[in-house]
């Protein structure tokens, strides 16, 4: 691989480590430009996996010393998002996901438009509906199993999902977002290698901007807490509902 890829490529993964580690979306940025690379499909979907999971790590150290994640009720979205996303990206290996294609721009539409009707949604912790070990199994299985199958959106739906039936405030919820988005990376990374689908050059060439990113997009949302998570997971989310639609109907 040449310079005249491999930095457009780390620039690519700067960004998309920054955008992801706050509101997710990052692939968003890191998929096309390994596909303007020249990968096939399903092997820039494997390397994205590898790319990403690099700049999540270092958004889960980040919210981890900033005492945003609680591990112990963790576990079993863990163990559930990681069996999920395994079975998922084995089914995307041979299942057509159309049908997904055409819900979710307007899933995530409607997630972001509620999210800013509500100025004081995830301001602070609220009682939670669901239990840490029901939430875990629940949301693991269903969001664990999407993210493995299609991906686009999945940290919305966990951030959503974390504030309406955990209760928890936006910071944590992001947090507690990158935790399990870094879960369904690494089960999903694990199948693509597996089927060798993934090309660690053109990871590698993004790796060290996903990690930077990261890091500098984690930092600035523990700084500057609920108000800025909920501008730019806003923003993210309809940009990736324009480019959901985008390729529905132009193709």
């Amino acid at each position: 691989m040449d310079l005249s890829t491999m930095l457009p490529l780390g620039l690519a993964g700067l960004c998309a480590g920054f955008i992801d580690s706050i509101a997710g979306g990052g692939g968003l940025i890191s998929l096309p430009a390994l596909l303007w690379a020249g990968l096939p499909p399903h092997l820039a979907l494997g390397t994205n996996k590898l790319q990403s999971a690099a700049g999540t790590t270092m958004a889960v150290h980040r919210y981890h010393a900033a005492r945003l994640i609680d591990w112990p009720t963790m576990t079993v979205a863990i163990v559930a998002t990681a069996l999920a996303a395994a079975a998922g990206t084995m089914a995307v290996l041979w299942i057509d996901n159309r049908v997904l294609r055409a819900m979710v721009p307007w899933l995530l539409l409607a997630v972001a438009i509620h999210v800013l009707r509500r100025p004081a949604l995830g301001a602070a912790d609220t009682p939670p509906r669901l239990s840490a070990h029901r939430f875990g199994a629940l949301a693991g299985a269903v969001l664990g199993f999407y993210d493995g199958f299609f991906g686009p959106g999945a940290g919305a739906f966990w951030t959503a999902a974390c504030v309406h039936l955990r209760g928890l405030g936006l910071p944590k919820a992001t947090a507690f977002t990158k935790v399990v988005n870094l879960t369904s990376n690494l089960a999903a990374l694990a199948v693509f290698a597996a089927w060798g689908q993934v090309d660690p050059a053109s990871a590698g060439a993004m790796i060290v901007g996903q990690a930077v990113g990261g890091r500098l997009g984690a930092g600035l949302a523990v700084k500057h807490g609920a108000p800025f998570i909920r501008v730019v997971f806003a923003g993210v989310v309809f940009t990736l509902v324009a480019r959901l639609l985008w390729q529905a109907f132009v193709g």
